[in-house]
């Protein structure tokens, strides 16, 4: 366990949809944590994704997670993205460095832009439905996760849970 117990990564990711497909991508074979794993977008908050900025109120910086998933789904995949929705949240303690992570997961629409990996994060991506996403290799969660994405766009609000 981490000695310090507020100290956390803080990673945001977006389950992005175009249509009927979700888009995900392939994590780089030199990636230190689940490489040639697929996924969808995102990265790690970094402080300076707000104290670059001038605050909102005289103490606060607001939307700062979505800017910051705008920012990584640019970096990673060369999209933009609108109509960020909260989805789910999950902790873990990752097993390669011990550090605790805490990931918010987000579902947006795509809104511009042609795919352009970011080298050294991601090597391939695909635009899938629920079935075809079925036949890749992801991320143990990530497939329930698009699952909970579908079932929000049709109107349903749910809970994670372990899709069918």
């Amino acid at each position: 366990m981490p000695d310090n117990q507020y100290l956390h990564e803080v990673v945001i990711t977006a389950i992005i949809y175009r249509g009927d497909k979700y888009l995900i991508v392939r994590r780089a074979a030199t990636k230190k944590r689940l490489p040639g794993y697929w996924t969808v977008p995102g990265g790690k908050l970094e402080t300076t994704d707000y104290t670059s900025l001038p605050k909102d109120t005289e103490h606060y910086w607001y939307n700062v997670l979505e800017k910051t998933l705008r920012r990584e789904v640019r970096e990673e995949a060369g999209i933009e993205i609108r109509n960020i929705e909260y989805l789910t949240s999950l902790a873990t303690i990752h097993a390669v460095d011990g550090v605790p992570g805490i990931v918010i997961s987000c579902i947006a629409e795509y809104e511009s832009g042609d795919i352009r990996l970011q080298e050294g994060e991601t090597d391939s991506s695909a635009w899938v439905d629920l079935n075809e996403a079925k036949t890749y290799q992801l991320i143990d969660g990530i497939y329930d996760e698009l699952a909970m994405a579908d079932k929000k766009r049709k109107g349903k609000r749910i809970e994670w849970q372990r899709a069918d």
